[in-house]
């Protein structure tokens, strides 16, 4: 269908991207954005729900109600120092949205404006979520808050570089991979670098294990599976001829299944445990656990395809491979089906990639975003 005055939509957009992208705000500190997007609301006259801040969950209610569907825009920056001689650099130095958050932000506002001015069937929650990027995670605190009670279905979109501008896309099942961190500390015997025999050294026991853990990703996980293990930072030793009495390995795991988190898990911790003892050395391990992986419905996946080659076209739409990037938006998606939609954007103006101190959004592709959502509203 068409979208009623799409361009003044976006034009706004734009505008609030723009004035956001120069104020960012940390995770958990997005107080005075939260304080926008609620002006925001109060002026479209949208009921703002009681849930703790800095998120702002709003609803608006539809002309049968029979249904509620939830929208979801993250609203935290990052801390890096933003690169560029763009004209709305960010003015907060070491803090930038260098994800496309102010994008999804500004994005969602425009579909609540036209929410606001237009009857459409289901009830909508517009979910205006903080602390998407840390753990702990703005998702999950917002589900323990009792976000998802009454909704049917929710969906989120994600302004993507890694995907071709004019393109939308998704998976049918896993489509981002959980983010869990380790922790191991290795306790040897230290002692004079030209003596080794008389110590047991954790360095080169450290060396065993980021070896043996690639032969659980390698013999472990199913082939056609995907399982990362990065070891990201070694300490150990603090000059040339001493032999240290202990070692800390620190990394990151990424999985697209549960059931490959735990395979990984274990298996760590038995090779940690069994190699160190091998050496007559201790090895503990601790994860740090972080988002699951995010996992598409495939009924509600499908329906979001249906309606982007409907509404789009057939040659809009890509059915995207997975990424072992993390998104909090998994946590919804263990308790309600939805879907999570990249819009691609990559492409001259958004050449770089997330988290890149010179990111930028391609705002050309906003009136997609707009009207995907809108769409996704009207044909629920």
């Amino acid at each position: 269908m068409e979208i009623t005055n799409l361009k003044s939509l976006t034009k706004r957009a734009i505008d609030d991207r723009r004035y956001l992208h120069q104020y960012p705000e940390l995770s958990g500190q997005e107080f005075e954005t939260s304080k926008f997007i609620r002006n925001r609301l109060m002026e479209l006259n949208i009921d703002i729900l009681s849930f703790g801040p800095p998120s702002v969950v709003a609803l608006i209610k539809g002309s049968k109600g029979s249904k509620t569907i939830a929208l979801r825009a993250d609203i935290d920056a990052l801390p890096i120092v933003e690169e560029g001689e763009k004209p709305y650099i960010s003015k907060k130095t070491g803090v930038a949205h260098m994800c496309g958050h102010d994008g999804h932000t500004a994005i969602l506002l425009a579909v609540a404006e036209w929410l606001s001015k237009n009857k459409v069937e289901p009830n909508v929650v517009l979910i205006f979520q903080s602390a998407e990027e840390i753990t702990p995670s703005g998702a999950d605190l917002l589900i323990k808050q009792g976000i998802l009670e009454g909704i049917d279905a929710i969906f989120g979109i994600h302004l993507w570089q890694g995907l071709e501008k004019g393109k939308i896309g998704l998976t049918h099942g896993p489509m981002m991979a959980s983010i869990d961190d380790f922790e191991i500390d290795i306790k040897g015997f230290g002692g004079h670098g030209s003596m080794p025999h008389e110590t047991i050294d954790p360095i080169y026991i450290a060396s065993s294990l980021i070896q043996a853990f690639q032969s659980i990703i390698s013999r472990s996980i199913n082939p056609i599976e995907a399982g990362v293990i990065t070891v990201g930072n070694v300490q150990a030793g603090t000059t040339y001829n001493i032999i240290p009495d202990s070692a800390r390995l620190i990394g990151t795991i990424r999985a697209l299944t549960p059931e490959t988190v735990d395979i990984i898990q274990t298996k760590m911790v038995n090779l940690t445990e069994g190699i160190c003892r091998a050496f007559g050395a201790e090895g503990k391990v601790r994860f740090i656990l972080g988002t699951p992986p995010l996992i598409n419905d495939p009924n509600e996946s499908k329906f979001v395809e249906n309606i982007v080659c409907r509404e789009f076209g057939h040659e809009v739409f890509e059915l995207v491979n997975p990424v072992m990037g993390g998104e909090d938006f998994s946590y919804y998606l263990q308790k309600k089906p939805g879907a999570f939609i990249f819009v691609g954007m990559g492409g001259e103006k958004s050449q770089y990639p997330h988290h890149h101190p010179k990111f930028d959004l391609d705002e050309d592709v906003f009136p997609d975003a707009i009207k995907l959502f809108i769409e996704l509203v009207n044909h629920y």
